[in-house]
């Protein structure tokens, strides 16, 4: 592991910022999608002689992906493996399941994380968020997936002890019950 934890530590020292740059219309919010996370080190990678791949292993329920670093000594180096449950068991739950997969693995094992990604929530005034309108996207969310996107991105920035967030968390836990009925 001499060479390529060496080779490691000088790509992550190179490593950009993982831009958000698409833009989810459900929720009009920003996130980085897979290419981005992708862009923001695979350079720095292989300027250090380290080859990215991302196998995935069986599972029954959804994708388990691995981030596997491979240096040009024949090293390699894992990043561990994530799953990630598929939200529907057709093709398109199992792509959506994979690409967050890849995402979420590769910046754990990279280190990165999504540009101001909590910087500018935590320095937002109180006033700026809205709990009947975050209540009507909870209300309005077609599946457990993007709920649990929704409750990552927006619903952590109310104060968990606050009269805010204990009504955020029982409209998504009714909401997530209803979702659940459905699909039973």
């Amino acid at each position: 592991m001499k060479n390529i934890a060496s080779a490691f530590v000088k790509a992550q020292k190179a490593f950009a910022p993982a831009l958000k740059s698409s833009v989810n219309p459900h929720f009009r919010s920003k996130y980085v999608a897979l290419d981005g996370c992708i862009e923001a080190v695979l350079d720095a990678l292989n300027n250090n002689g380290i080859a990215l791949m991302q196998p995935t292993h069986l599972d029954d329920t959804g994708v388990t992906v691995e981030t596997l670093f491979i240096h040009e000594s024949g090293e390699t180096m894992s990043g561990g493996k994530l799953h990630v449950p598929a939200a529907k068991n057709d093709p398109q739950g199992y792509g959506s399941a994979l690409t967050y997969a890849r995402r979420y693995s590769l910046m754990a094992a990279c280190g990165i994380a999504p540009e101001d990604d909590d910087g500018n929530a935590a320095s937002r005034k109180r006033e700026e968020f809205d709990v009947g309108k975050s209540i009507s996207v909870i209300q309005s969310a077609g599946s457990l997936e993007s709920l649990n996107l929704y409750w990552k991105a927006e619903v952590g920035k109310f104060d968990p002890k606050s009269s805010e967030y204990k009504l955020l968390k029982n409209a998504a836990a009714e909401h997530k019950a209803s979702l659940q009925e459905v699909a039973a």
